[in-house]
């Protein structure tokens, strides 16, 4: 993981070094407006419980998920820190919902959509970049979401395993770059 200090919801700072463990923190990019998700990016929506539902049936297994926000306060002021923590509130409070300020660690892992996995393992090394499943919003009827995809990538990395799943590229809403902060991949990413 990358090295910079990176500001919590709850007012405090986290360095990423100190989120490692032993097991996989799959990390949840969440670079859109609210906590870890953009509560108005339809996807995020969609996934929502699914994903603290996947988070309470994982953390006894050892597997943190950190929820990154990186939507500019600029042009979206409604996904800043006092929404990630009225968001987090709502939810239980079931993973930690990390604010990036800079748009830097978004950079770092270049970073697209919202929501976009991240799975590691426990020595920190990616084994999994990709959607949490085939659920796509405005579908009639809806999908239900299942988290499939992350789930089999979960599964493989606690059990040593190489992730067997092929990795599907996520789906979702671009992530909100302040302008004039744009990173050169991201032109080309749609």
């Amino acid at each position: 993981m990358c090295s910079w200090v990176i500001t919590i919801t709850g007012g405090k700072l986290h360095r990423p070094s100190s989120l490692r463990s032993r097991s996989p923190p799959p990390l949840h990019h969440t670079p859109h407006h609210t906590p870890r998700y953009a509560p108005h990016c339809p996807f995020v929506k969609l996934l929502k419980d699914a994903l603290v539902a996947l988070a309470r049936e994982y953390a006894p297994r050892g597997v943190r998920i950190l929820a990154v926000v990186s939507s500019s306060l600029e042009t979206h002021p409604q996904d800043g820190p006092a929404a990630l923590v009225e968001e987090a509130g709502a939810l239980g409070n079931p993973f930690p919902f990390l604010f990036d300020e800079t748009q830097a660690v978004a950079k770092a892992f270049m970073a697209a959509c919202t929501p976009e996995f991240y799975v590691f393992d426990g020595a920190g090394t990616l084994q999994y970049h990709g959607q949490a499943c085939d659920a796509r919003p405005k579908k009639d009827p809806p999908d239900v979401p299942t988290c499939a995809d992350l789930r089999a990538a979960l599964d493989d990395v606690l059990a040593g395993r190489p992730v067997g799943r092929p990795q599907k590229r996520a789906l979702g809403c671009n992530i909100k770059f302040t302008p004039g902060n744009e990173p050169d991949y991201f032109a080309a990413s749609f």
